[in-house]
């Protein structure tokens, strides 16, 4: 048998790989997608089936160009990128760009990265799912002409460079209108009374006035509250009703992508994209043991299906551990939610033995908690539920009925592995009916009724899933544009959507309400499923979207001026120059105040009370708030009482110097030649520079307080330790809609 080629995505996944295989193989890189629409130019023909024009990413040639002489010197050519739409396509583009014959191509796919996994692929090869692919295409020009097409009215209404999204309007949507909820709010006042009862051994039981004669209470004036208190402050007290129940709480599914980034947000603190790029670190192989190993399946998916051996695995582990009380008689399955794909297994560990203390001394801090958070999640889904007793009880005098209510463990079950989250419950003492209370204090007291909370980026995720809005693989990226591109703000870790965002979806729903509805977005992601299941051709949906989406557009084009017209504001100040009235305009740089005479007078000015973007840096002339401004050479700190204090500053990088005894920051310059490089803010006492962007990352192997972004040639982004040289490969990402 002649040697094979093995192509993969990444290398370090090609490393892992190449140890498993041996002699025989060459496993190659192809670092990502190797094709992709121009970025300048529709690139669509419009004309002829929206035939997509591809070509070589620029940077991908070299690489290409190994590829294609290793797979001469092979007889069998196997594709191994990620089973998902996005992998698809690369396998396709590989073969097509390599103009590989279709008896030299194999098509291989695993879930995760361990030597039974990568035997058991090699050995039940495939052919190319051009279902898939077409779905892909079908996503690939969908965005592409949305993205091309919209963003240019954009521009044109009110600055060059933003961008629109088919998927991420659709999420700065939902944002912009959960703060037009919480504007309209209008919160209603509503009084409660809250007492405290003592035992006669002195327990404490705190209680809530639910019902008087039997009615369930609702007070809305503060004169009606006291008028309670007053009435029954003296009187005794006793134990009503105690009522006791056994509630049994079920063990969560495992992980898919969503939940992944949920819990990892809420409990980890970490954003999407960092909760991706760990876990893709996970999931292509660590140095452990003196070999690289897969440490969880593959983490885009929206399935909760496990293997029948993973399941068993870590029904022993449970029993050696905990006990036979805690193991299920069968095995625990889960239902995937309706219309996931159901392409690969849930996230779980590759093994269970492989527990996080054991792993420990061998993953970053990030990676430990990010695995440890899996293991337990898995683990606990094949343990028994938890059994907590809930106690109710009714505390009464002269007709009004106070209500107290507490939970008991009983039996802690799969919490003792994944700990629930309980809020407002407590442990209530001994307690029997007709036992009488002391009334310690009681107290009226002032509430209003709250609007709906922010997005977290949690909820964001569990909103966009609910809705069927995008897929497993774009929730980081969908979240991350929005922040990249300024549309929202993070406020106490919610998102806030920012003037700019506003004015965008503003302008976008008067133009195109139907195209960026939220059910119509869930409904093509549905079209592009059945591409997928080979249901529906990709050419027909993509040509139902653009007929009535092309009419729309025709219809806005014809209203630029209009549109434009209708975000300029007039003010009730006058310019300086001319006496003529000043207007609020949109600029590059956001929101300024421009004279209505123009082009005759070209006096601006800032707009006053704007919210700008600010780091916590103090201006060193007069200590005053800076914050970003934007000039010709790019972003700076200039001080907030401008044109007062001229203090200026370069922007921080939240990194510390690494130099010892050194408290300064790196913070950005540029050279006499305009050329960034990275320095100690501190300078001249300290002359530290970098010409790589320094990034807040702990390096994974020596724990160094900082790495560096660089590019390598193939495209791909990755972080380098500067004091051990480690390399750690940044997240795979499918190519964006909005890039113009």
């Amino acid at each position: 048998m002649g040697k094979s080629l093995v192509i993969v995505e990444s290398k370090a996944k090609a490393s892992t790989i190449n140890k498993f295989l041996g002699r025989g193989y060459t496993v190659k890189a192809s670092i990502g997608h190797v094709r992709d629409l121009p970025k300048k130019g529709l690139s669509i023909d419009l004309e002829n089936d929206f035939k997509p024009t591809y070509v070589t990413i620029r940077g991908k040639g070299k690489i290409l160009k190994e590829l294609k002489e290793a797979a001469k010197k092979c007889d069998i050519v196997y594709l191994a990128s990620d089973f998902d739409r996005e992998g698809e396509a690369i396998a396709w583009h590989i073969a097509q760009t390599l103009k590989l014959p279709k008896d030299k191509v194999r098509r291989v796919v695993f879930n995760e990265i361990t030597k039974r996994a990568i035997l058991n692929a090699m050995e039940h090869p495939g052919d190319i799912d051009m279902h898939k692919v077409d779905a892909q295409q079908a996503r690939r020009v969908l965005d592409r002409l949305v993205g091309y097409q919209v963003s240019p009215v954009l521009w044109k209404t009110i600055y060059y460079g933003l961008s629109a999204g088919r998927v991420q309007t659709v999420a700065l949507r939902l944002i912009c209108e959960r703060e037009n909820e919480i504007e309209a709010f209008v919160p209603e006042e509503f009084w409660t009374i809250d007492a405290l009862f003592v035992t006669e051994k002195g327990d404490e039981v705190e209680a809530r006035l639910d019902r008087i004669d039997g009615k369930k209470v609702k007070i809305v004036e503060g004169d009606r509250a006291r008028e309670i208190v007053a009435a029954i402050k003296d009187e005794r007290f006793h134990v009503a009703k105690l009522d006791k129940k056994d509630r049994k709480l079920n063990p969560l599914p495992p992980f898919i992508t969503s939940t992944l980034q949920r819990d990892a947000a809420n409990r980890l603190r970490f954003t999407s994209k960092r909760t991706m790029m760990i876990a893709q670190q996970l999931y292509e192989g660590l140095p452990i043991g003196g070999e690289n190993v897969g440490l969880i399946t593959y983490m885009r998916t929206d399935s909760t299906r496990v293997a029948e051996e993973a399941l068993a695995e870590a029904r022993d582990l449970v029993r050696e551990t905990y006990g036979g009380d805690y193991v299920p008689d069968k095995p625990r399955r889960y239902r995937a939610k309706k219309g996931a794909q159901d392409a690969h297994e849930a996230i779980r560990p590759t093994s269970v033995e492989r527990t996080p203390e054991s792993m420990k001394a061998q993953l970053s801090t990030d990676q430990f908690r990010l695995y440890e958070l899996i293991w337990r999640r898995f683990v606990a889904t094949q343990m028994n539920a938890a059994i907590y007793e809930n106690t109710t009880v009714s505390i009464e005098a002269k007709g009004h009925s106070f209500k107290a209510t507490g939970s008991v463990v009983r039996f802690p079950g799969w919490t003792a592995v994944y700990s629930a989250v309980w809020k407002g419950v407590k442990e209530l003492p001994s307690l029997e009916e007709g036992q009488p209370l002391d009334l310690r204090s009681i107290t009226p007291n002032q509430r209003f009724t709250k609007p709906p909370a922010r997005y977290s980026e949690a909820t964001l995720i569990k909103e966009l899933e609910a809705k069927g809005i995008g897929r497993p693989s774009t929730y980081a990226t969908i979240v991350d544009t929005l922040k990249k591109r300024k549309y929202v703000a993070l406020e106490k870790r919610q998102f806030v959507p920012t003037d700019l965002g506003r004015t965008v979806w503003d302008l976008l729903k008067s133009g195109f309400p139907d195209i960026f509805d939220v059910e119509f977005t869930a409904q093509m992601e549905g079209e592009l499923d059945k591409v997928e299941s080979g249901e529906d051709d990709w050419v027909s949906v993509v040509g139902d979207f653009y007929r009535p989406f092309k009419r729309r557009l025709e219809e806005v084009e014809g209203k630029i001026a209009d549109l434009k017209k209708g975000l300029i504001k007039e003010t009730e100040k006058r310019c300086e120059k001319c006496g003529s009235v000043m207007v609020e305009k949109w600029g590059r740089n956001g929101r300024f105040l421009a004279c209505s005479a123009y082009p005759d007078c070209k006096f601006t000015m800032p707009l006053e009370g704007e919210r700008r973007e600010s780091y916590d840096v103090k201006c060193d002339k007069c200590g005053a708030q800076m914050v970003v401004k934007h000039g010709r050479f790019g972003e700076f700190l200039g001080c907030s009482t401008y044109p007062d204090c001229k203090g200026t500053a370069p922007i921080p990088t939240g990194v510390a110097c690494p130099e010892e005894k050194c408290k300064g920051l790196l913070v950005r310059r540029r050279t006499k030649k305009g050329k960034t490089f990275y320095g100690c803010s501190a300078y001249p006492e300290c002359g530290y520079a970098i010409w790589d962007k320094p990034v807040p990352v702990t390096c994974p192997s020596c724990q160094a307080g900082f790495m560096v972004e660089k590019n390598r040639k193939g495209g791909e982004k990755e972080l380098v330790c500067l004091e051990c040289g480690e390399r750690t490969p940044a997240e795979r990402e499918a190519p964006q809609d909005d890039e113009v």
